[in-house]
Order: structure tokens, then sequence, then C-alpha cells
């Protein structure tokens, strides 16, 4: 397993699987694990407010044995107060492994790069890995085949969307992508998503067509239309990703069965109708639930290491 879990890009096939396997262990024999990190100490920089990705983390130390410290904006001020080198040097004297949610991707770099205690990406403006890895999970324990499936993703080309990509590549997955014009991927994980996928069988196709993309998924997954940082550009927003609600008229196009996804929080009556996230064909909640065991089994693969 390596060292940090940063990029889904950064795991062999291998440790993608291994992660999946454990996850189902881990969820179906939770008193298993008890132990497994007794005694060890989680760090959690937050410098984005979080429901799914505090609680899962800090439940996921408890029930695993250890323990979790919380670390808000406030308290370290990191790379303005004290360098983020600092951070990591200090913190890897006291702790076992660090789970940071920030704005910036190097930050997180930045923070592994310094500290040779494992570091854990729990969010930033250009990867959601935790989330993706737990949305697999999902899909595979819906006994869905992931190296024949197709998954539609609606809505802004963000860190979920990338996140995405990247699992799909480790799968097999067939993915497809539409965003307004503009709002496209980042050309930089297109361009390791066409290189991963060429080991699995995978492709990606973009389009700006919503209907086109949905034909004959499986499941269909969107993400708020304005994410943490993006306020200001709310109203403009709404108008120009109008077309990419998901609703009634849209699922019915995919296949009959179709799943749909929501990596939360949701914004009923924006980018998914009421009717559509609170169906039986909604798995939100299974996703959120999903994401405290994968979590479980990434600190597990990267904690138990430390001596």
């Amino acid at each position: 397993m390596l060292e940090d879990f940063i990029s889904i890009h950064d795991l062999t096939l291998y440790e993608f699987s291994q992660v999946l396997d454990l996850t189902q262990e881990i969820k179906t024999h939770p008193q298993r694990f008890r132990n497994k990190l007794n005694r060890k100490i989680l760090a959690m920089i937050f410098q984005k407010p979080s429901l799914r990705t505090r609680m899962t983390f800090e439940v996921g130390m408890l029930q695993l044995g250890g323990e979790a410290v919380y670390l808000g904006p406030s308290d370290i001020q990191m790379g303005t107060r004290e360098s983020i080198h600092d951070v990591g040097q200090n913190l890897e004297r006291w702790i076992d492994g660090v789970m940071i949610r920030t704005f910036d991707h190097q930050d997180v770099l930045d923070l592994a790069e310094s500290s040779a205690i494992p570091v854990i990406n729990g969010l930033t403006d250009l990867l959601h890995p935790c989330q993706a890895m737990a949305d697999f999970f999902t899909l595979k324990e819906k006994r869905i085949d992931l190296t024949n499936l197709k998954l539609a993703y609606l809505g802004d080309g963000n860190n979920v969307c990338h996140s995405l990509l990247l699992a799909a590549a480790k799968t097999g997955t067939r993915i497809a992508v539409a965003t307004p014009p503009g709002y496209e991927p980042k050309e930089e994980i297109l361009k390791i998503v066409e290189q991963d996928g060429k080991e699995t069988g995978s492709t990606f196709t973009l389009t700006h067509d919503p209907e086109e993309a949905v034909q004959e998924a499986a499941a269909v997954y969107t993400d708020v239309w304005a994410s943490m940082g993006q306020e200001e550009e709310k109203e403009e927003r709404a108008k120009i990703f109008t077309p990419f609600q998901v609703n009634k008229t849209l699922m019915a196009k995919a296949k009959p069965d179709a799943f749909f996804m929501h990596c939360l929080p949701a914004h009923r009556g924006e980018e998914v109708t009421a009717e559509v996230i609170n169906s039986s064909q909604s798995v939100v909640f299974d996703q959120a639930e999903n994401r405290l065991h994968v979590q479980k089994a990434i600190m597990l693969l990267l904690m138990r290491k430390k001596s």
C-alpha cells in the first residue's frame, strides 16, 4: 500500500481492489476490526466545513480503537501562522496519521512531502478520492459489474468529477461526463484518465448534452452547481446549469433500474429534483454510509504500518 492516500491515480490496480475488498470485510464484520488501530491517533485538519468527512473519519477512528483530534481553520492557520513544512514536522512526532480537507491541492502534496506519517486527502479543489472510492464500493455492493458499467456524471467538471473519472479508469468502467461549455474536467486529469484507462479498457466521453450522457447508464451522478468558494457565482451558475438538472424525465432516458447518486450535500430543486433524490432509485445515503467503511479501510492500510 502507498505511504499516503492523495489521488486514486496513485493506486495500483491491486491496491484499488484491496481497498474495496477490505471495505467489504470491515462492513460485514466490524467487530473483527475493533482494536486494529488501538492507541493510534489521527489529526484531522479542516480548512473547509464538513459533515460527512468529519463524522466518518472521527467515528471510524473510534470504531477501530483509536482517537481523532480535530484541528479547525483557526487552530493552526496552516500556511499563514505556520508553514506547512513545520506543521508536518511537528505532527509526525506526536501522532500516527493526518487527514486534511482543504482548498489548494498543493497543500496536501506539501504536507505529505514534509511528514513521515501517512497523509489522507479528505478533499481538495482538485480531487475528492475518498468519496469516489465510496461511490464505486456502493456500485459494487449493488452487484453491478464495474467492468461492464456505464456511469453518467452531469454538472460541473469539479473535484468529484475528477475522482470519479480516475476511479473509472481503475475499474474498466465507461463514464460519460456532460457539462456546460467551459465547465469541463481539467485537461491534466483527462490525460491521466486516458493513460490509466488503457490498462483496464476504461473509456470516457465528454459531451454538452445531458440526454446523450445518460443513454444506457446504470448510474446517474450529479453534484452541486456551486461548490464551496464559488458562492458568488451561484446565481450565474444556476442559469447555466439548469438544463443539466437530474429529474424524472432525464432519469427515464437511462436504464430502467439506474441508480441516482450524489456526494451530498444536495440542493433539491437545483441540480436534482426532490422526486429523484427521494426515490427508490436513489442510493445517496448508502454512499454517505460507505464513506465510513471505505475510510476505515484506508486508515487501516496506511496507519497499521506505523510502529
